[in-house]
């Protein structure tokens, strides 16, 4: 029987973010199916639970952290643990090397964009995940540009005008930091920037078929291996990494409706909405008479502790036509026959996820690389419609009623099916991720 000792063994070390854990635990449950066995470095803060894994080893290190709420944005958080986690991350580093000599490499999230060092002083090779797709990657790579030209400061003025070095987007389609000092994204940008250049190579849970032209491009600006492996989630069935208990009752409730009537409304792990965006969403969703299945996780509401701002009797009148919950299993949400719709945030995680099970999309982003990916799914590929400006009932009820029961949602719908079919593809024997990972793996056991 093949032991651990006999295994190649690699090092990961998770992001404490919902929308990063996700792909680095599918991407170790990648590894581990193809004979590695894998150890897991992760902080005390947003601390994955290790019993959903007894197959990985964990190693917690410290983060010096206090709680999220005293920090006015994401961004403080991602500088604040990239500083307090070089010590330990260091010695946790040195122990785990002392103990497996012969590691094959450390695969890192992108936002741990100090590790470069470390990982050169141990000398160990250094993965990056890169939870984004080709698109916003390349639109990141060339962030220092755009603000140089000035283009960042037109996001408002000059929203609809194209970004001549980026074909498909507009100013107002930009990646964005939500931070109250942009000095602290360009900080970040460059952070990422450097750590992404001086890799021994980076990996997407992306499909390089639909971004074949983007995919050129990285390769000019960045000089080291590109594997483009996605979409992570469907390779294996693996236990959650969720941070949030999901309410399992939504799939019972789904088994109810009828087939491709129910919309899922989503906003992702981090974004949030003020009292009166989220009384719009609801009012929305209720009058356009179609089943909604909604989050509305912990947080969502500025303030709030969940939907106590409902008006009275809202949940009763919708007599069983629209289910509120608290988290979701949402890969099995939008696998079920019964969810025709998304309205989303428009993370990478989630549009892949929805392309995978051709629901067609509602796109209202807000920062990051969801601007990309809304502009992208509304524009490029045609497989959604897009909320932009000011969230309204009237716009909501009505991209909803479109995109369920119109002949141009019918056309949406037909148009997502060719891409759920490249994203199975891809996987195959002879496929471009079955392909890629081939090579990954190679490259891996070279080092």
């Amino acid at each position: 029987m093949e032991t651990r000792e006999t295994k190649p063994v690699i090092f990961l070390f998770t992001f404490p973010l919902q929308g990063h854990l996700n792909p680095m635990f599918q991407l170790a449950n990648i590894f581990f199916n193809r004979g590695f066995s894998i150890t897991v470095i992760h902080t005390e803060f947003n601390s994955p639970n290790s019993s959903n894994f007894p197959h990985f080893t964990f190693v917690s290190i410290r983060d010096g952290l206090s709680e999220p709420e005293s920090y006015p944005d994401v961004i403080e958080i991602l500088h604040d643990l990239n500083s307090k986690c070089v010590a330990p991350f260091g010695d946790c580093l040195k122990k785990l090397i002392s103990e497996e000599p012969t590691a094959a490499c450390v695969i890192v999230d992108a936002l741990w964009y100090f590790t470069h060092d470390l990982t050169q002083k141990f000398d160990i090779p250094r993965i990056v995940l890169r939870t984004v797709n080709l698109s916003a990657f390349v639109a990141f790579s060339k962030f220092h540009v755009l603000r140089e030209k000035g283009y960042l400061s037109l996001q408002e003025t000059q929203a609809d005008s194209p970004v001549p070095e980026l074909p498909y987007l507009r100013m107002k389609d930009l990646p964005w930091f939500q931070t109250e000092d942009p000095r602290s994204g360009d900080k970040l940008q460059r952070g990422v920037m450097k750590s992404l250049k001086s890799s021994s190579g980076i990996i997407f849970n992306a499909i390089e078929d639909l971004e074949s032209d983007q995919l050129d491009q990285a390769l000019i600006e960045f000089p080291v291996p590109l594997f483009c492996i996605g979409p992570f989630h469907r390779y294996v069935s693996a236990s959650s990494s969720s941070l949030l208990a999901h309410d399992m009752t939504c799939l019972s409730w789904l088994d109810k409706q009828e087939t491709n009537s129910v919309i899922y409304a989503s906003l992702g792990s981090i974004a949030s909405i003020d009292e009166s965006e989220f009384l719009e969403i609801a009012w929305g969703l209720r009058n356009s008479n179609q089943p909604f299945l909604w989050v509305v996780r912990p947080g969502l509401i500025h303030g709030k502790e969940w939907i106590e701002i409902l008006p009275k009797g809202f949940i009763e009148n919708l007599k069983g036509r629209g289910k509120i919950v608290k988290w979701a299993p949402q890969p099995e949400v939008l696998a079920h026959r019964a969810t025709g719709g998304f309205l989303t945030h428009c993370g990478w995680n989630s549009t892949l996820e929805g392309i995978c099970e051709a629901i067609p999309m509602i796109c209202k982003p807000s920062f990051g690389d969801q601007r990309v990916n809304a502009r992208y799914i509304t524009d490029v590929w045609k497989i959604g419609l897009h909320l932009e400006n000011k969230i309204e009932r009237t716009k909501i009820e009505s991209a909803v009623r479109t995109l369920m029961t119109s002949s141009e949602g019918e056309e949406i719908r037909k148009g997502i099916m060719p891409m759920k079919e490249i994203a199975e593809q891809c996987l195959k024997l002879g496929g471009s991720s079955f392909r890629n990972l081939e090579n990954l793996i190679a490259y891996i056991l070279s080092f």
